[in-house]
Formats: C-alpha cells, structure tokens, sequence
C-alpha cells in the first residue's frame, strides 16, 4: 500500500500571494489522482478552552466533507442520474452546458481566423 497521500496545493506569485484560486495536486509516477476527496472544514465557534499550559485555546468545530470528481461520475452514471448530481450541485444539465460550450469555443475560433 502506497504511503502518498493528495496535498492541495497554489500557484503564487512572487510575492507569495496565490496567482490562482483554483489548487492543484501533484501526482507521482505510479500514483494515480483520488476519485474523492476528503477535506475538514475548520471554523472557530468563538469559545476558548485551556490549553495545555493554561493559555486560551479557540474551540473549534470540524465538519467533513467529500468532493468527488465529476468525470468518474460522468463515466460511471447514466446521464439522467448525472444531470440530477449536476443540478444539485448548482450545475447545469450535461446537454445544455456542452451546447454553450460549444458556442463559447465557436465564437472564440472565428475571432482567431
């Protein structure tokens, strides 16, 4: 069994600061890229506790969530069942979006020629 584990990562700049809010993962020979993700969610509740030495610790609440990568699902799920998970999602139908992506790509293609 593989030790590698995913770690979500950001571009920066040369400042440091991100130069992308879309994070990446980088992907070892011989691994392959996770079908789900598990991430916590950590937020502050806005009590402290003692901490191991007396000093005030925030209390803070961690909540998991799961993200699952749309192109298994694509490949796995019949499109009705696929549609409903992209709708739930705030996403919309398979046929639609790949219409106005189509457009999107065909309007672009004509500025270029």
């Amino acid at each position: 069994m593989s030790k590698w584990f995913p770690e979500l990562m950001y571009e920066e700049d040369d400042d440091g600061s991100p130069s992308s809010k879309i994070p990446f993962i980088i992907v070892p020979d011989g691994e392959e890229m996770p079908k789900i993700l598990f991430v916590f969610e950590s937020r502050e509740t806005g009590e402290i506790e003692p901490g191991p030495d007396g000093e005030d610790l925030p209390v803070v609440q961690w909540d998991l969530h799961q993200y699952a990568d749309m192109a298994v699902l694509k490949e796995k799920l019949q499109l009705d069942v696929y549609d409903l998970v992209r709708e739930a999602l705030g996403l919309e139908k398979m046929k639609s979006a790949a219409e106005k992506g189509k457009a999107i790509t065909d309007n672009i293609r004509s500025k270029l020629s």
